[in-house]
């Protein structure tokens, strides 16, 4: 063990320390953005989006059995030109009910695999908020003993003083 301490700036203890409780609040106000981006996603995906492609469904299958009367009744008027233009909207309509389809059930397969999807990321940033709120109070608290200690070195009677800056390194550079 050493005989002496060379101290040189108590004060960095502080600067650290300040910079530590800044970096804790920052870095608690990043999981709480997180985690409420998390759960408005999954909010997204069960309600907002299932709801509307839903809709969607059932909005472009009514025009497509409005287009199916249609073509319907051109067959039935015999007239070949609306016919022909009927076939195509009643195209159009069945691909547009089939893209809403696909894209409700797309929603409901994310909105199935989310959750195994996010869990284990959730549960990371949950260790991370316990190092936050556990681990960082206590280096925090650490840091404010290491200061009294270090001060109360200085005053001892026998310590050296405490330089004000960092010495002078020796030889030609």
């Amino acid at each position: 063990m050493a005989d002496q301490v060379k101290v040189t700036s108590i004060d960095a203890l502080d600067v650290f320390r300040a910079r530590l409780i800044l970096f804790v609040a920052k870095a608690r106000r990043s999981l709480d953005d997180v985690n409420d981006e998390l759960r408005r996603t999954r909010g997204w995906l069960e309600h907002d989006r299932r709801l509307h492609w839903d809709g969607e469904v059932a909005r472009r299958t009514k025009v497509l059995n409005q287009a199916q009367q249609d073509l319907m009744s051109a067959r039935l008027s015999k007239l070949h030109d609306k016919i022909q233009m009927q076939q195509s909207v009643v195209l159009k309509a069945r691909e547009a009910v089939a893209q809403a389809e696909t894209r409700r059930g797309n929603v409901k397969t994310w909105n199935r695999n989310y959750e195994g999807s996010s869990a284990p990321l959730a549960k990371k940033l949950e260790g991370l908020r316990n190092v936050l709120d556990h681990d960082m109070p206590k280096a925090i608290a650490y840091l404010v003993n290491a200061r009294r200690t270090l001060e109360d070195y200085t005053e001892l009677p026998s310590a050296p003083a405490v330089a004000d800056s960092p010495p002078e390194p020796d030889g030609p550079q």
